[in-house]
């Protein structure tokens, strides 16, 4: 009987409780709508205007620097690399125009790591590292391709260090049965580069384990066999 009384009472408490909290709950929400409501229009506000910014500026802006960049997508295939840059042809933009002319456009976004490679293979490996690093890549594929351009250029400035930590950023990535392998090869011709045959011996052997069947892992015995003698 003691412990039922006892329930009782905590049972009554914990209603007095929520009845405490619902009713200050609703006082707060009396005194203090006309904010409440305001933050609420505020929120559908931004929201709307996020929505209407995206469907009814962005998109359009979107659409037209696509059309405006196939132009330079023909140039970068047949390697004219300059023209792709800034003078495509036909009245088009050149990457370098979308990119200033359509900022926050995903056509701007990859008309950065196009505008990269492009320096890269111009010789202009500063300006190819300055715009490959502002190209913002996603999935599974582009973080391997903008690290692995970047290690290229770094290579090519005689700065094997970085070149070093930009292969290993693009081998790190997803696995990828075509890329991963090519990088992995880079790493161990940089460590052979530096005299260290047995980190090199290690990476190629990982290619023969996990890539075999890639380009680059059907002859990878004799990159084996090489620092094995060297070593």
């Amino acid at each position: 009987m003691a412990r039922r009384k006892r329930n009782q009472k905590q049972s009554d408490e914990t209603l007095v409780d929520i009845v405490e909290v619902r009713d200050q709950a609703q006082s707060y929400l009396d005194n203090n709508q006309n904010i409440i409501f305001g933050a609420l229009v505020a929120l559908v506000l931004i929201v709307g205007g996020y929505l209407a910014y995206r469907n009814f500026y962005q998109q359009p802006r979107q659409d037209r620097a696509v059309d405006q960049m196939y132009r330079a997508q023909q140039q970068f295939e047949r390697d004219s690399f300059a023209l792709a840059l800034s003078n495509p042809g036909g009245g088009y933009m050149g990457f370098l125009d979308v990119i200033d002319n359509f900022k926050g456009t995903d056509a701007a976004n990859i008309s950065r790591y196009y505008a990269g490679v492009s320096y890269l293979n111009l010789g202009k490996y500063e300006a190819a590292i300055d715009y490959l690093k502002q190209y913002k890549a996603d999935g599974d594929i582009t973080p391997i391709m903008k690290y692995g351009a970047m290690g290229d250029a770094y290579s090519e400035m005689q700065d094997f260090d970085n070149a070093m930590s930009f292969y290993k950023k693009a081998a790190g990535a997803t696995a990828n049965d075509a890329l991963t392998p090519y990088y992995l090869k880079k790493i161990g011709m940089l460590h052979e580069k530096n005299g260290d045959f047995a980190a090199a011996k290690e990476v190629y052997q990982e290619i023969k384990d996990k890539y075999s069947a890639s380009s680059v892992g059907a002859d990878i015995e004799k990159y084996i066999a090489r620092v094995a003698a060297k070593g």
